[in-house]
C-alpha cells in the first residue's frame, strides 16, 4: 500500500460514512421514499471510486457496480449498500494497518528519498480499526 492510497481510502471513507448518515435519518423517516437523481449522482460517483479502489478482493458484491439512473433506488437501497461498502472498507483497513506502542499506524511503502524501516516501509497514524486482526 502506498501513501497516496491511504489519502484515498480516507477520503473515499469519509464521503461514504456522510452520505450513509444523511440517508440512514431519511431512511428511518420514509424508507420507500426514492431517493432524488441529483444525489444518486453523487452516490454513483462514490461508488464507482469505492469499487475501483476497492479491487475484486474487497468489493461487496461482484454483480453490482452503482444504481440504475432509470430506476431511482428507495432510502432504504441506498443505506443498505453504503453500509456493504463501508464494511468493506473496514476490512481493507484491518487488513492493512498494525498495532504499534499506543497508535494505530498504516503500513505504506516509503517514498522515494524516505527512510523506511529494514523493509522499506513506513508506519502513517490512523484510528483504530472496528474489526482488528
Amino acid at each position: 500500500m502506498k501513501r497516496e492510497d491511504v489519502d484515498k481510502f480516507e477520503k473515499l471513507s469519509s464521503q461514504l460514512q456522510g452520505i450513509y448518515q444523511e440517508l440512514s435519518i431519511l431512511s428511518k423517516k420514509s424508507p420507500n421514499d426514492a431517493v432524488n437523481k441529483f444525489k444518486l449522482n453523487f452516490i454513483n460517483q462514490l461508488l464507482k471510486d469505492s469499487n475501483e479502489f476497492l479491487g475484486e478482493g474487497y468489493r461487496p458484491f461482484p454483480d453490482f457496480s452503482e444504481f440504475d439512473t432509470d430506476d431511482v433506488p428507495q432510502n432504504s437501497d441506498v443505506v443498505f449498500m453504503l453500509s456493504q461498502y463501508l464494511q468493506c472498507l473496514e476490512k481493507l483497513r484491518a487488513d492493512n494497518v498494525v498495532r504499534r506502542p499506543g497508535e494505530w499506524c498504516w503500513v505504506v511503502d516509503a517514498d522515494q528519498g524516505e527512510q523506511g524501516d529494514e523493509f522499506g516501509l513506513v508506519y502513517v497514524k490512523t484510528t483504530s480499526p472496528k474489526f482488528p486482526r
